[in-house]
């Protein structure tokens, strides 16, 4: 596998930024991963590892970069990082990530390693909105978008209000126990898909609670998060790697 540690210039300075994809086969599809609040960490890179072995260029960025370099909530004692947190969440919104995306664009766009016109993003928990949105404001470029125990999802500010504009396919994992992504919330979000006739799926999973993906986590769930892999990866082949194979 090749990694990188690099920083991409975006119109508000610079965003230090995780990429790895395998060393041979290229050019490969792109995911654009967008980190949970926590921060960008060795948790999320071995996450974007996997994603990257199993063929893919996987662009990982700290999203707090116009605030810190560093940032990993798991590291600290919670009673001094939470607020801290909560802080730099509170920085961030659709419209920026937009921006930054455009940058992240710009960086496959130049390394022949990346085949820029097939991508795909996932975010969970914070970004799972962030990756919901790109899909919406970037139509034609984002073939494929998952969130997972996303927040955010629907109701005022959410991209539910813009969802008829995403081409690409849509997942939504949805952990069964999360206070930040109530039942009602989904539920709604679910309706509303429903009715405009997206491409998408909102999907339960059972006896889980918000983070269950993370395995850093007392809440992670080994056999929930196997799922959530095998769902991620086979909304990526379909709409990332058969897209080369039709000639799309």
């Amino acid at each position: 596998m090749i990694e990188h540690h690099i920083d991409i210039q975006t119109r508000h300075g610079a965003m230090n930024t995780f990429v790895t994809y395998p060393e041979e086969g290229g050019p490969f599809p792109v995911v654009l991963f967008y980190m949970d609040a926590p921060g960008k960490r060795e948790e999320l890179h071995d996450m974007a590892r996997r994603l990257g072995t199993s063929g893919y260029y996987v662009v990982l960025p700290n999203l707090y970069y116009r605030s810190t370099r560093e940032f990993d909530y798991t590291a600290g004692d919670p009673t001094e990082t939470s607020a801290q947190m909560f802080a730099y969440m509170g920085t961030l919104d659709d419209d920026l990530i937009e921006s930054d995306t455009e940058a992240m664009f710009a960086l496959v766009d130049a390394d022949r390693q990346a085949d820029a016109t097939r991508v795909g993003a996932v975010g969970y928990c914070m970004s799972g909105p962030f990756s919901f949105a790109v899909a919406c404001r970037f139509p034609e470029r984002i073939h494929a978008a998952a969130s997972v125990y996303g927040v955010r999802l629907f109701g005022e500010g959410s991209s539910a209000a813009i969802a008829q504009q995403a081409q690409g396919e849509l997942y939504f994992a949805c952990a069964e126990t999360d206070r930040y992504a109530p039942k009602e919330m989904i539920d709604e979000l679910e309706a509303h898909l429903r009715s405009i006739g997206a491409n998408a799926r909102v999907e339960w999973y059972p006896g889980t609670h918000h983070g269950f993906a993370f395995p850093q986590r007392p809440v992670y769930d080994k056999l929930a998060a196997e799922r959530h892999w095998e769902r991620l990866l086979s909304l990526f082949d379909r709409n990332l790697r058969c897209r080369a194979t039709s000639g799309a």
